[in-house]
């Protein structure tokens, strides 16, 4: 295949995960999806690895790319099959965030898979929103391990009643769009494929990750060789423990990365914890950041990294640990910590920390005349760089969501956003400055239950050369500051305020 064809399938592939976005978002009944775009679509091959990605949601494609061999291994699948998953111990990341896997046949030939990650505000946890301040993952809602929902074609009835528990039109709504977004990925993947021609297909996918990896081995020579440490820690697991530290050591080899995250904390009794796959995906994200804007989404950029982590502590946790914002927060601080060791590599190269933290907002009400549930991650400050400052009120690292926009969110719900701005200040000063954090503010109409699963409450999102910490975040009701992470009820009239933390600074401050 030469050059020119490899580029074209490349963006041909990508253009199936992209159109596949497309559908899942405009056939979407929740804000969630609809809005704020928290999904994600992949294409694997026969056994597993990634092949292309659309630019969705860095925390999903990471920890498909990771776990996809281990979900579809086993499976005695069949033409029109569609699997669904979320339990993390089994390939997800946290119960809201739900998989679908289809596979392609083409004359009988398992080809590949198409898959798509959603997150769904209401997994049927007990607190609105399916953001508990929780336990163990049993607390977290409805555990799917992989289970077939559609079997050849056929609807498997008793699964899909299961699903049928989770209440309200936006979850079977988005059920059904999700399946649809899978069916158009197996139909654009499968004219390709008759297009190409098997054999042809086959190639392309092994010369797309070997492009991939010539590229990335080629980019990451520019790391001197040697061995990096950096540690950092999260505020608190909201139930007690605080100050829970993360620590990787970095060993850059030839044509190797070794990631190790000894002496990291043991797993917690909150819900910050997270599987290894939530671990690969941050570590992943950061070194693709590294590599040149056209490097092709694919197993074989990944294939030089090895990742390690003890077994039972907070970024390799065991069942049954609760995960619900290990997925959201912890993967915020991996990247956080392998960008702090890598820092130390290519100094000038790695931006100072963004806020570290996606600021989870989950509200609504299981007893009103409408029970709704509504969750929201909320944008702040990336941090400065040797050549800029950083951008101000941006979403960064491990999510790539929008906000839900006003008009939305007010027609949706029983609430009223009294003011959203820009956190003036709140970035590290430097020689660059740190973009800064947002300030939103909901009044409710109604009364309803809150969860906040936010960090970077205590410990600032760090400046690099002298440059400034960014501040941290704070959370009130009223006027009273409220706990980092804590669950609840509010009252018609009250208003909660968040304020997100700013990107640290750049460099001494009238420095050249």
């Amino acid at each position: 295949m030469s050059p020119i064809e490899l580029a074209i399938l490349v963006s041909r592939v990508e253009s199936i995960c992209r159109e596949m976005g497309v559908v899942l978002r405009q056939a979407a009944f929740s804000p969630n999806i609809k809005d704020r775009l928290d999904f994600s679509c992949a294409l694997f091959d026969t056994s597993g690895e990634l092949f292309s990605q659309a630019a969705h949601i860095p925390v999903h494609l990471g920890s498909m790319a990771y776990a996809m061999r281990d979900i579809v291994t086993g499976v005695d699948w069949q033409d029109g099959d569609i699997l669904a998953l979320n339990d993390p111990f089994l390939g997800g990341t946290h119960l809201p965030d739900v998989t679908l896997v289809s596979p392609l046949f083409i004359d009988g030939e398992l080809l590949g898979f198409v898959a798509n990650r959603a997150h769904h505000a209401n997994i049927g946890a007990s607190s609105p929103g399916s953001m508990p301040i929780s336990t163990t993952l049993e607390e977290e809602g409805l555990i799917i391990p992989p289970t077939l929902l559609v079997k050849a074609g056929q609807v498997v009835v008793e699964e899909m009643e299961k699903l049928g528990g989770l209440k309200g039109a936006d979850v079977s709504g988005d059920f059904a769009a999700q399946m649809s977004a899978n069916r158009v990925g197996v139909d654009r993947l499968s004219k390709l494929v008759n297009k190409m021609g098997v054999g042809r297909f086959l190639d392309g996918i092994d010369e797309i990750n070997a492009y991939g990896e010539r590229l990335a081995k080629a980019a990451l020579k520019s790391i001197p060789k040697g061995r990096y440490r950096f540690s950092d820690l999260m505020d608190d697991d909201g139930c007690g423990t605080e100050n829970v530290e993360i620590r990787v050591t970095i060993d850059i080899e030839d044509n190797r990365i070794k990631v190790d995250f000894d002496g990291t904390s043991t797993q917690v009794k909150g819900n910050i914890n997270c599987p290894l796959s939530v671990a690969a995906a941050a570590v992943f994200y950061c070194f693709r950041c590294l590599l040149p804007e056209n490097t092709p989404a694919c197993a074989g950029v990944f294939r030089f990294i090895d990742l390690r982590a003890p077994v039972g502590s907070l970024v390799n946790a065991t069942r049954p640990a609760a995960t619900a914002a290990g997925n959201v927060e912890t993967s915020m601080r991996i990247v956080d910590v392998v960008l702090g060791a890598l820092a130390i590599a290519i100094p000038r190269v790695i931006p100072a920390a963004s806020q570290g933290t996606m600021n989870n907002v989950a509200m609504g009400s299981h007893e009103s005349s409408q029970p709704w549930d509504y969750y929201e991650t909320i944008a702040g400050g990336s941090g400065a760089s040797y050549r800029t400052a950083g951008a101000s009120a941006v979403q960064s690292h491990m999510t790539n969501t929008l906000n839900t926009p006003i008009e939305s969110l007010e027609m949706h719900y029983p609430l009223r956003i009294r003011s959203y701005s820009i956190r003036r200040g709140s970035g590290g000063k430097g020689r660059f400055q740190g973009g800064d954090g947002l300030v939103r503010e909901f009044e409710f109409l109604e009364p309803a239950e809150v969860t906040l699963i936010t960090e970077r409450r205590r410990h600032a999102p760090w400046g690099l050369e002298g440059g400034d910490p960014g501040k941290t975040g704070r959370n009130s009701l009223d006027g009273e500051t409220l706990p980092a992470k804590c669950h609840i009820n509010v009252e018609r009239g009250q208003v909660l305020r968040v304020e997100t933390p700013g990107g640290g600074g750049f460099g001494y401050l009238g420095s050249e």
